[in-house]
């Protein structure tokens, strides 16, 4: 009887432990976290992005990397670099315009913000088609290397300034002068940029300074004055000119990751139009600079998640964006003429002769 009694006891005293171990382990057995189902609240963030980003922040890949890592759920509204910056910022943790002229432009309005970081880059190109590309050719204009074609920006700035015509470089086809279509530049980044690189071609090549912004801003003037209405925003501006052809729009500016993308992500559709499209690198080009500008903690946390190593590589093998993680061909991107290096680059000028270029083109 003693022996029953003792083992009863012993019996209780087990079932005891291993019923502390169930309540501490969530009921699974083996030290781990009970799955229920529930997975942890994530942090909202929210903020103005570039048109051209939105491919990026929708990626499902980077999107499920910032919640998992980073406990975010990432929110925007698309608008211009420079338009951002005077728009409400209630309720916003981040901005995320595409060059360090939109920051310096957001420290003058805002004051300092809470951190800010440049997290992709990507060189401003100029967008054409075979038949234009084959005009330019002939007339001096293109210098290959491979299957990457670089256009003397000087030489196109002269036929721009000359009015020179279509017809009068071998394509009639093309109604009007020779002309660049480009984002708004005191609205959006990619005009901005484009003003910047033209700016320097009219300064004979050098970075305009304060004391000639007098003499090179008229000229300025007269070329997108030309231009009659501008999108302001690259990625309408670069739907644009995928969708009407070539008769709406001979050529355009954008950012190379355009063309990257696209083929990426929509590859049946790029197919159709891969023996038109031609990238063209200006020489000299500038680079352009997305930096994220983050308002509070929140801000700061999505910097951080932008910077993974993982983040980082889809920015480049699947968007585009120059980022330290491209070592990869133009055969393996699938887009013909992409540039292994960006070489010949021109210095944007400072924020000062940026802000009264800005103020002259509205």
């Amino acid at each position: 009887m003693r022996k029953k009694i003792i083992g009863l006891v012993l019996l209780i005293c087990v079932m005891a432990a291993v019923g502390g171990i169930y309540l501490l382990t969530g009921g699974s057995g083996d030290g781990k976290e009970k799955e229920t189902g529930k997975t942890k609240p994530k942090t909202a963030v929210s903020g103005y992005v570039g048109g051209e980003k939105i491919g990026f922040l929708e990626d499902e890949e980077v999107l499920s990397i910032l919640g998992e890592k980073y406990g975010l759920e990432v929110d925007y509204s698309k608008a211009g670099s420079l338009d951002m910056m005077t728009a409400d910022l209630e309720g916003r943790n981040y901005l995320f315009p595409s060059s360090s002229i939109a920051l310096e432009y957001y420290e003058e309005l805002h004051g300092s913000p809470v951190q800010s970081e440049i997290l992709l880059n990507t060189p401003i190109v100029l967008y054409t088609h075979k038949m234009v590309l084959d005009a330019f050719d002939s007339q001096g204009l293109i210098t290959k290397d491979g299957d990457v074609n670089y256009i003397d920006m000087a030489k196109l700035v002269e036929l721009i300034q000359n009015d020179t015509a279509w017809a009068d470089i071998g394509v009639p086809e093309l109604y009007g002068t020779v002309s660049v279509d480009t984002t708004d530049p005191a609205r959006s980044n990619s005009g901005n940029m484009f003003a910047a690189l033209l700016a320097d071609v009219l300064n004979g090549g050098q970075t305009l300074t304060p004391e000639k912004v007098d003499e090179i801003l008229p000229q300025l003037q007269t070329i997108f004055g030309k231009l009659g209405y501008m999108e302001t925003s690259s990625s309408d501006l670069f739907s644009q000119f995928l969708r009407m052809g070539v008769g709406a729009t001979p050529i355009a500016a954008g950012y190379e990751s355009q063309i990257i993308e696209y083929a990426m992500l929509h590859p049946e559709e790029y197919e159709s139009v891969r023996d038109d499209i031609v990238v063209l690198y200006p020489a000299p080009t500038v680079w352009s600079a997305h930096v994220l500008i983050a308002l509070d903690d929140a801000g700061k946390t999505l910097i951080r998640g932008l910077q993974d190593e993982e983040v980082q590589k889809l920015a480049w093998e699947k968007h585009g964006f120059r980022t330290g993680n491209y070592e990869i061909s133009d055969k393996e991107l699938g887009v013909p003429g992409i540039a292994d290096n960006i070489t010949q680059v021109a210095q944007v000028p400072s924020y000062d002769v940026m802000r009264r270029i800005i103020d002259g083109l509205r």
